[in-house]
């Protein structure tokens, strides 16, 4: 039996694949693991471990996140972070409810400025609001997280407890692993 395979398609997703890792971006397929170059260029795939934890934030807010994602990473969780898991060219709104409905738990990052102005942070959070309504009472979903001394909107503070990543930020980074590992929910 003869076969022929059209490429063309193929070899077009490759080089952007390519050109992405050359760029220093990671490549993630959702629940798998990533595709990464390492500090020698040789690219390495890491395969999805722990429970997933998007992680919702104001642009402004963006490196004290980053540094999350890494602390979270490298504790043994598979932390979403638009900025880190969405290609050039991806459709972003779609991709991120999608990532919010596959998340194991929805870590929102308040600060003052997130809280100030309207923006993407506001429509995720009521978006993974909404989706907690589905999860059992027991489960913890929605893990709020204070950046900076910010006043909460009442929504947030009537039902849910939250951690504060500050005055002592290792203290907040302790308790926000604790709470994320310490619940009963298996990751798919």
């Amino acid at each position: 039996m003869n076969r022929t395979t059209d490429t063309t398609g193929t070899d077009d997703v490759v080089e952007v694949l390519r050109q992405c890792l050359a760029e220093g971006l990671s490549i993630d397929i959702e629940s798998v693991g990533s595709f990464r170059t390492d500090a020698q260029g040789h690219i390495r795939f890491l395969a999805a471990r722990g429970k997933r934890v998007f992680l919702a934030y104001a642009i402004e807010d963006v490196a004290q996140v980053e540094k999350l994602y890494e602390l979270l990473e490298n504790a043994g969780f598979y932390p979403w972070m638009d900025r880190k898991k969405l290609l050039p060219g991806q459709n972003w709104p779609r991709a991120i409810d999608r990532a919010i409905s596959v998340t194991d738990y929805f870590v929102p990052c308040f600060s003052r400025r997130a809280l100030e102005r309207p923006g993407r942070f506001h429509a995720e959070l009521r978006y993974a609001l909404d989706r907690a309504q589905e999860w059992p009472l027991e489960k913890t979903f929605v893990v709020p997280l204070r950046l900076d001394d910010c006043r909460l909107p009442r929504q947030i503070t009537a039902q849910l407890q939250y951690i504060d990543l500050f005055p002592d930020p290792s203290m907040g980074i302790k308790r926000l692993i604790a709470a994320l590992g310490s619940t009963n929910l298996a990751s798919s």
